[in-house]
């Protein structure tokens, strides 16, 4: 199966301000991955190309890194995703920015069915609750994306 995954968002400030929010990935003050609700995102040597980490059991290294513009993982497992994943900030006009998260691969038999049952529900949430976080770093109202049943029970599960 081939897998095109893409999550986008409007966040109402400049790129400059939006692209400093995405410098703090996988820091100490990381400010747009969601890991009170989700497994750490980690990278041995930091945040630059040929660093291996990951969160949870999906594993991947980084293989580009632009500073303020994207950055892009290849999958290492789990086994059978053969592809890539990442993240990008785009200028839409000077008050607005555009961020975006895809996953592109390709899925053996056994990776799909863990994509379709379970991978694409929790990935979906958490992309949603990082999209969440970078754009409550921006205003007054909090925005929070809601977890449908499935999501629900399949965190229930995991915690076990």
């Amino acid at each position: 199966m081939t897998v095109l995954n893409i999550h986008k968002r409007k966040i109402h400030k400049p790129k400059e301000l939006v692209s400093q929010i995405f410098r703090t990935l996988a820091t100490q003050n990381d400010l747009i991955w969601p890991g009170e609700n989700w497994p750490a995102i980690r990278f041995r040597d930091g945040l630059k190309v040929g660093s291996k980490g990951g969160h949870g059991r999906i594993r991947y290294t980084i293989i580009d890194f632009q500073t303020g513009e994207s950055i892009k993982f290849q999958f290492s497992k789990p086994d059978g995703f053969n592809g890539t994943h990442e993240f990008a900030i785009s200028k839409i006009n000077d008050s607005e920015t555009a961020i975006e998260h895809i996953i592109s691969a390709k899925l053996s038999l056994r990776a799909t069915l863990l994509w379709v049952f379970v991978i694409r529900w929790l990935h979906d949430a958490l992309i949603e609750d990082a999209f969440d976080k970078v754009e409550n770093q921006f205003t007054e109202q909090k925005t929070h994306s809601e977890y449908n049943l499935w999501v629900k029970l399949l965190r229930e599960v995991y915690k076990r």
